[in-house]
């Protein structure tokens, strides 16, 4: 584990001197960009970070329940072809985790690769990306593939969606702070049918259930007073769905920049802008390992949909300690009502910047 912690702080060093020696001209997330499908879902390497993130909620025949959570990161370290190996354009990163809510037991991993020798990568074909023997295929027009592997636990899925995508904010970008190209491109597949195989101590299980996938590309960093952010996915039993993020900032309160977005059973989205809802803490877990103290309940109030929905941690030690990032992510439920119907469902939730600085997101000065 110590091995693989100081892999990962080398390869950031080497991705901070390599833009230190000339910071390329990154293109920004703007207004207007056209998303189109297959392409965007494979890199955009002008931009300097991207995410290809899968989280989902599964179940055995047994009535097991597990969760999941696997993405694959690229950072760059340069535009343009690299002219040696040794001179990649980008590092890349994944991390892995499976929860085992019965057994009250939180699997995770992480891998770092510069992929000089094609061990890690992104292509334009049918595999989109992976590093090692974790990877991400497309199968067919809103159809996935994912694979990862570790010593103790292991997941292969097929999934397929059952609404097309979602774009989230306006006029094409998803803004997180004030100032122009301060955003991302960010589309989502809120309700992605999955089936497959768990693997848990050597032992398969059979698994069905459903998996969110968002992607975002963007040349942005978090600026000097935003301090992190809680982002909630749900999938609700009624066919509905709901993203929320909120960025927090340094001396309290959260950026008015903070927003999310409605999709309903038909497809149809509607945008939440931060006037619109509520996202309140409560009860907090602390981390023994890293000291994060993770609110893992919620109460989620959005007047104009009527609803109101309390988010609970399905197991509050779900924190992926990856040094020098450490982060919670875990799998919650909800229970609520939306006017005068009873609303339930399952989720992701991701909390950051509990447990000290994001390295390689936060602005020059932060801590």
């Amino acid at each position: 584990m110590k091995r693989s912690f100081t892999n990962f702080a080398l390869l950031l060093a080497l991705a901070a001197c390599a833009c230190a020696e000339g910071s390329p001209d990154w293109k920004q997330a703007l207004p207007g960009w056209r998303y189109e499908f297959p392409r965007d879902h494979h890199a955009h390497p002008d931009f300097k970070t991207e995410w290809w993130y899968f989280t989902g909620n599964l179940e055995a025949e047994d009535g097991r329940r597990f969760g999941f959570q696997l993405t694959f990161f690229r950072q760059g370290v340069r535009r343009g072809a690299a002219d040696s190996r040794f001179a990649v354009d980008d590092i890349k990163l994944a991390h892995f985790a499976v929860t085992d809510i019965g057994a009250r037991r939180f699997h995770h991993a992480q891998k770092v690769s510069r992929g000089a020798f094609g061990e890690a990568g992104f292509a334009g074909g049918d595999r989109i990306a992976w590093i090692g023997d974790w990877e991400l295929v497309s199968t067919g027009e809103g159809k996935f593939r994912l694979a990862a592997r570790d010593k103790d636990f292991a997941l292969s899925l097929d999934l397929a969606a059952g609404k097309p995508p979602v774009f989230h904010g306006e006029n094409g970008v998803s803004q997180k702070s004030a100032g122009e190209g301060r955003a991302s491109h960010y589309y989502s597949f809120t309700r992605l049918e999955a089936s497959g195989t768990l693997e848990l101590e050597g032992k398969p299980i059979a698994v069905r259930g459903l998996a969110w996938f968002d992607q975002e590309w963007a040349t942005n960093q978090l600026t000097e007073e935003q301090t992190g952010w809680d982002w909630l996915s749900m999938q609700f039993d009624d066919g509905c769905e709901l993203m929320l993020f909120q960025i927090r900032l340094k001396e309290g309160g959260r950026d008015p920049f903070s927003h999310g977005t409605w999709i309903a059973a038909d497809g149809k989205s509607v945008p939440i802008k931060h006037a619109d809802f509520e996202l309140q803490p409560g009860r907090t877990w602390r981390s023994d390992e890293t000291g994060g103290e993770y609110p893992v309940e919620w109460s989620v109030r959005i007047p104009k949909l009527a609803l109101e929905v309390a988010v609970e941690a399905a197991l509050d030690g779900q924190e992926l300690v990856l040094r020098p990032i450490s982060y919670w992510e875990g799998s919650v439920g909800a229970r609520g009502r939306r006017g005068d119907a009873a609303l339930t469902g399952r989720g992701y939730l991701e909390m950051t910047g509990y447990a000290g600085g994001l390295v390689g997101l936060q602005a020059p000065g932060q801590r």
